[in-house]
């Protein structure tokens, strides 16, 4: 009897290490898996770019706002697309809406400039005031880690990453969310509803 007893005893000591070893496993598993997930949360506010002006900008001083962000080139057809998207940002900055321009040369070489001739054809053109950003690649090896993360949160037509072409577009919400994407032909314009939209939230 008290043979069977230690028995028993004994496999209620080894069941019992084993299921506090299972728990510990378990434990150690989500854990790893809220870093991860923690690690990997990011958002535009983890990027820094360089200003027209050379100057390093964090994307963090943009919290709060909305944000459209648009590969923009001075060659190119849909080029008077700058005149609509600094009607927006004259119409909506008081609301917390804010225009960002990345010049890219990516596209047939449409952005030859330098980022101190872009930034004067910006302005005498069209009086550009939103903010603009040194010139970059947005497709590529060597694209912009801020576009890599972009094209990953919002896919083009048929789920293609690519940038098609100069003035893609990506709307941004007050949290730093990538909410959607816009091709070159989409005018500045037509976007003003989803803007509207979320500057009410």
């Amino acid at each position: 009897m008290l043979l069977n007893a230690g028995r028993l005893k004994g496999k209620s000591l080894v069941f019992g290490f084993f299921k506090l070893r299972g728990c510990a496993a378990l434990a150690a598993l989500v854990l790893s898996i809220s870093l991860y997930a923690g690690e990997n949360s990011m958002s535009i506010y983890d990027f820094s770019v360089k200003s027209i002006d050379e100057k390093r900008v964090s994307l963090s001083k943009y919290k709060d706002q909305v944000l459209l962000i648009v590969n923009v080139a001075s060659k190119c057809g849909f080029t008077p697309q700058y005149k609509g998207l600094e009607s927006l940002y004259e119409k909506y900055k008081g609301d917390g809406f804010m225009v960002l321009g990345f010049p890219s040369n990516q596209f047939l070489s449409q952005e030859p400039a330098s980022n101190k001739e872009i930034k004067f054809f910006c302005q005498g053109t069209y009086d550009v005031k939103f903010d603009m950003f040194a010139k970059i690649d947005v497709n590529g090896e060597n694209a912009d880690p801020l576009y890599k993360f972009l094209k990953e949160q919002q896919s083009g037509a048929l789920w293609i990453d690519a940038i098609k072409w100069n003035f893609t577009k990506f709307l941004v919400d007050r949290k730093g969310n990538v909410v959607e994407r816009y091709g070159p032909s989409t005018k500045p314009q037509e976007i003003e509803a989803d803007i509207e939209k979320l500057l009410a939230k």
